[in-house]
């Protein structure tokens, strides 16, 4: 049997080095800085959509991003990952007709 390995396709790489970039610069931020820094962004709405059982990402962390922007709202989704789920596809879609009306 031949196994044939195939090189992942262009824009995912790009994307993968581009995430792997930020992380391993701390995207810029000091430690702390987002939370300590969000009042800046209070006159700015803004929407964080958060999937409950998403393990890469806590939901402590948008919670305490939600509490420290003012302008911002938390939609938590219950049924949703780090991947989505059609409830979160909903929400981004309705968070972005909110915005661009």
């Amino acid at each position: 049997m031949r196994v044939v390995v195939t090189p992942p396709c262009r824009p995912s790489l790009a994307f993968v080095r581009i995430c792997t970039h930020y992380f391993a610069h701390a995207a810029w931020l000091e430690d702390g800085q987002l939370l300590r820094d969000a009042h800046h962004l209070a006159a700015i709405p803004g929407v964080l959509i958060h999937g409950r059982l998403d393990l890469s990402a806590p939901l402590r962390t948008a919670w305490e991003l939600a509490r420290a922007w003012s302008g911002a709202e938390l939609r938590i989704i219950e049924d949703s990952g780090h991947t989505g789920s059609p409830e979160l596809s909903v929400s981004i879609l309705d968070a972005i007709a909110r915005f661009a009306t």
